[in-house]
């Protein structure tokens, strides 16, 4: 989800309690926003292709013990994210992930796998992201990277040193 639509969706739900579900549990009550962040990635895969993409990154905080056990708002959510992108370039149409991890979990940046509204409370339903592999998601020509380089053009994959086998 592009963070427009995020920010689209949150604005027709009033000032609903805002609950987010990382699949093991729930970011317990009193959460903060800590960082919204512009992130730029310009990688090489495996299969010798440069990509390009961004994200829009916000990053939660659990509750200290001087935290009031109160979900935040969705009201108050978008008072933070419109002050961050008054101040920084926030992209629409990056997709927008939230980073979390607390002291037993490792802080991950998640997506969003579907939103639920219930009972007057919004469910961020986040879902963990997993590694693919660019080369092989893509095909080149229909073959995929890691086909043995006899069936594929090495030099459109490796240059002319071309490995017994394909990119992986």
């Amino acid at each position: 989800m592009n963070t427009q639509e995020f920010v689209s969706r949150l604005e027709t739900l009033a000032n609903w309690p805002l609950i987010f579900d990382y699949g093991d549990g729930q970011i317990k009550p009193g959460y903060h926003v800590t960082e919204v962040m512009n992130v730029t990635y310009e990688t090489m895969d495996c299969g010798g292709q440069a990509n390009f993409w961004r994200e829009t990154i916000i990053q939660l905080m659990g509750p200290s013990l001087q935290d009031k056990p109160e979900y935040m708002t969705t009201e108050k959510f978008l008072s933070i994210y419109k002050k961050v992108a008054a101040s920084v370039p926030v992209r629409p149409e990056s997709e927008v992930r939230f980073e979390y991890g607390d002291a037993y979990k490792p802080a991950i940046h998640y997506h969003i796998g579907h939103i639920e509204e219930r009972d007057d409370v919004v469910v961020i339903h986040l879902s963990q992201p997993g590694v693919t592999c660019k080369a092989s998601d893509r095909k080149i020509d229909g073959v995929s990277c890691c086909t043995p380089v006899s069936n594929v053009i090495s030099n459109v994959v490796w240059g002319d040193s071309a490995p017994s086998k394909g990119c992986c």
